[in-house]
């Protein structure tokens, strides 16, 4: 097992789809595609899409492969789990997709102001105790983050099987004043009366499968900051 581990994150190291930002400094430096991923990575002026938390990048991928008129990255700072993505997206050769090992707290580190369109929080841990509440990932603080690389205007969807985690992040919609576009506390029952893209529901992570299978309720949320 360790050795299998120790080639995928060999394999992840030599990916030309994986930009590694791992360095540990108490003063991490800006990224260099910071503010330049269309000019110098995709090489296009498609829309910027990021999933944080992406896991093997089931979603990542399934969105580049939904929506081709957008570029897709998956942020995740796991390696062994970004393998399977990077591997996957490489045999299909999707080239509006890539991956960055990296932590979500960096995210200002990576985009630069306005460059980033659309953000999707894929049932991340709901960090239930109160103390933790600031490792929660649409708290303010992470919110403020996306602020300042999201286009004014700019969309955070989240999707999540725990609705204490749903009910809070819609305490800080509101405290915080955000537009409120969708909400729900069981997506697929209500997913005809839902304005959403064609084929989205499709596209499921590997845990929002496993939860749909034993019956639990998703929530969604999208709202514009």
């Amino acid at each position: 097992m360790a050795k299998r581990k120790m080639e995928r994150f060999a394999e992840v190291d030599a990916a030309p789809n994986v930009i590694q930002h791992v360095q540990v400094s108490a003063d991490i430096d800006d990224h260099f595609l910071k503010g330049k991923w269309n000019e110098e990575y995709f090489k296009n002026d498609l829309p910027i899409v990021l999933e944080l938390g992406c896991g093997k990048g089931e979603y990542t991928l399934g969105l580049a492969q939904r929506f081709i008129d957008k570029n897709f990255l998956g942020l995740d700072i796991k390696g062994a789990r970004i393998w399977k993505g990077s591997k996957t997206a490489l045999e299909k050769n999707l080239t509006n997709v890539a991956f960055i090992r990296t932590t979500v707290d960096r995210i200002e580190k990576l985009f630069g102001k306005n460059e980033v369109d659309e953000i999707w929080i894929t049932f991340p841990d709901p960090q239930p105790q109160k103390p933790k509440e600031r490792k929660r990932l649409t708290c303010p603080q992470f919110i403020n983050k996306y602020k300042n690389t999201l286009k004014e205007g700019g969309i955070i969807h989240l999707k999540t099987d725990n609705k204490p985690f749903y009910e809070y992040t819609l305490e800080v919609i509101k405290q915080e004043k955000y537009e409120l576009l969708i909400a729900t506390d069981n997506l697929y029952n209500e997913k005809e009366k839902l304005d959403l893209p064609e084929g989205l529901l499709e596209i499921k992570t590997f845990y929002e499968s496993m939860f749909t299978a034993k019956g639990f309720n998703i929530c969604y949320l999208k709202f514009r900051i």
